[in-house]
């Protein structure tokens, strides 16, 4: 027998509304940024993973493929931030449908502001 001891993991997080209302208000105010200054100090400033989310919100397949992502890309990385590990795992399983309809109310919210 083995002596290793079983890793704890800890309690899972299930994200809340107030979760997902706080990442959309964080993720419309770098749009909107963007929007109003263009990429240039954002594609340097912030981590690649939000350029990409923001690129994607946005439309920019450009900016996209410069980072080497995808549509499947950022809402795979985005399905567990929105509803946990267990339901992000079974919306990536069940096409991301969930993860989609998610960032289709953030660009509603976008608008053409």
């Amino acid at each position: 027998m083995s002596d290793a001891k079983k890793i704890a993991w800890g309690k899972p997080r299930h994200p809340t509304d107030a979760d997902r209302d706080a990442l959309r208000e964080d993720l419309l105010t770098r749009a909107r940024a963007v929007r109003a200054d263009g990429w240039a100090d954002y594609r340097t400033e912030w981590p690649a993973g939000q350029v990409a989310v923001v690129a994607y919100i946005l439309g920019d397949a450009e900016v996209l493929a410069e980072f080497e992502e995808n549509e499947g890309t950022v809402l795979s990385r985005y399905a567990a931030d929105l509803f946990g590990f267990i339901k992000g795992r079974k919306d990536i399983e069940a096409g991301l449908v969930g993860t989609q309809a998610w960032f289709e109310t953030v660009r509603k919210a976008l608008g053409k502001s």
